[in-house]
């Protein structure tokens, strides 16, 4: 009989986690009558952003959501995690994808925080100035 080491088991890559997260955002943002536009949308280059969800609202409202998972509040949680500068990303990709429309519709910021099993989603939580 031979030896077969044993695997440990494969925990979650931190990718993983986030697609779940975002998977878990959408079911949520649409079942608040929101329709998914597009996702991860990555301006070209480096250095550029990147929007998790863009989503239209039912009043026509253009939403560029930041997903943000953690496994506890601890730090201040999701929501403290999306400050200037990644702020500055999201816009920046926001105002690249809005190059790409004749029209420009109303538009917000929100970002959604997982906090373990919590769902919270924060309308409006920065603007693009």
């Amino acid at each position: 009989m031979g030896f077969f080491p044993t695997r440990p088991a494969r925990s979650a890559t931190t990718k993983q986690l986030g697609d779940a997260g975002e998977d878990a955002a959408l079911r949520y943002l649409q079942e608040q009558g929101l329709v998914l536009v597009a996702r991860n949308y990555r301006t070209p280059g480096r250095g550029g952003g990147e929007i998790d969800l863009i989503m239209r609202s039912p009043d026509g409202t253009l939403v560029f959501v930041e997903v943000r998972k953690r496994a506890s509040s601890r730090h201040g949680g999701g929501a403290a995690s999306v400050g200037a500068v990644k702020q500055r990303r999201i816009v920046f990709a926001a105002q690249h994808y809005l190059l790409r429309l004749s029209r420009l519709p109303p538009c917000r910021f929100d970002v959604v925080v997982l906090d373990g099993d919590r769902i919270e989603w924060l309308q409006a939580a920065f603007d693009a100035s």
